[in-house]
């Protein structure tokens, strides 16, 4: 599955006219730490997806390394226009690979089967470069905060979780 799953995303970056910069990784870069051991950056540096499900629809926050997701947080951003209102919580592995057509370790912020909602953590926005997977826990892929956010459709927001 990742070899498509690569694929995909190189041709989502390529559309949306983002360089290749997919490089791939033996060791792995399921985790954020894998991650950023593989190119020699900060966790915080790595922008890691996860899914959620806001009622039948994905949620993908696309979240700092270092930090961890409030789920409230995420449900107050998602919920703050006054559109429809969203409850956030957990998504089961095999649903997330349904719904993404990537398997955890590997969820990359574009190329989803089904187009997510998304949020994009403020504090990768700190960084000027961040390095987010490539559609297989062996690959990921260099960009920016800003480029990520066109890349993805996403909003802005502060989803960590308090210490």
């Amino acid at each position: 599955m990742s070899g498509g799953s690569v694929e995909r995303v190189r041709a989502a970056l390529l559309a949306a006219g983002h360089a290749d910069t997919v490089a791939s990784f033996a060791d792995g870069t399921r985790s954020a730490a894998e991650a950023a051991a593989a190119v020699g950056c900060t966790v915080a540096q790595i922008a890691k997806s996860i899914v959620f499900r806001a009622g039948d629809r994905p949620l993908l926050v696309i979240a700092s390394g270092a930090n961890r997701v409030d789920m409230a947080k995420a449900g107050a951003a998602l919920n703050r226009d006054g559109g429809p209102v969203f409850h956030v919580k957990r998504a089961e592995g095999g649903w997330v690979r349904d719904v993404t057509g990537f398997a955890i370790g590997g969820v990359a912020p574009l190329g989803h089967l089904t187009p997510p909602l998304v949020l994009l953590d403020e504090d990768l926005f700190r960084y000027e470069q961040v390095w987010a997977a490539a559609g297989s826990p062996m690959h990921i892929f260099a960009t920016t905060p800003g480029a990520l956010l066109r890349l993805s459709g996403g909003v802005r927001a502060d989803v960590r979780e308090d210490a």
